[in-house]
């Protein structure tokens, strides 16, 4: 019994039960963002967070995303504050356009119609929070696209891939096969820029 309440009591909290001893907690509901720090072999415990995701009026793209991610950081901080806490923010910036998570399906194909054949940035912020601590920093991938068709883009958007994605696409998916040319961190277009994830871990001992 005292093994199930402890079990219950870490579930209440947002964090993943077993993982109660892990230095790190990712402020985070992103599928993606969880599977790039597994991947990377870096523990972690997770902790959702609600923080809305609106941007003020002529917020700088970057100033967007490092301040989304240091509001995330501190609600997770809130409920665990001696643990280290990582939140990230991504979006898609092109033509002076910031592109989010679509709103909809017709959202999402008006997002792609605009980056069908160009290049766009992808910026992510990252913060990492902790007792004494707290570093934020951004990072910012090109990104080029090949020519779009309007049934490419129906055909995709109907496969509800890009409707919770920054920039109505998944560069580890479908829309994969539309990416021409990339310079920077693969990393960061799916929504978390690893290396330098770890560097920022690696300085404060978090690994």
């Amino acid at each position: 019994m005292k093994g199930k309440r402890q079990a219950g009591a870490a579930h209440a909290a947002g964090v993943k039960p077993g993982t109660r001893n892990v230095a790190l907690v990712l402020a985070s509901s992103s599928p993606r963002r969880a599977e790039l720090l597994r991947n990377a072999g870096i523990p972690f415990a997770l902790c959702v967070v609600d923080v809305p995701e609106v941007r003020r009026h002529q917020e700088w793209p970057e100033d967007f995303v490092r301040r989304i991610a240091e509001e995330k950081a501190d609600a997770a901080f809130a409920r665990h504050p001696h643990k280290f806490v990582l939140a990230a923010d991504t979006v898609v910036i092109v033509e002076g356009q910031v592109l989010g998570k679509p709103a909809d399906a017709q959202d999402a194909g008006r997002m792609l119609r605009v980056l069908s054949g160009g290049s766009h940035l992808v910026t992510t912020g990252v913060c990492l929070r902790g007792p004494g601590v707290e570093d934020t920093r951004a990072e910012t991938t090109t990104v080029s696209f090949s020519p779009l068709s309007d049934s490419e883009i129906a055909e995709y958007v109907a496969t509800g891939e890009p409707l919770d994605k920054a920039g109505a696409y998944a560069i580890q998916g479908i829309a994969s096969r539309w990416v021409t040319h990339l310079d920077g961190c693969y990393f960061n277009v799916m929504g978390l820029p690893v290396p330098l994830v770890y560097r920022m871990l690696r300085k404060y001992g978090v690994l």
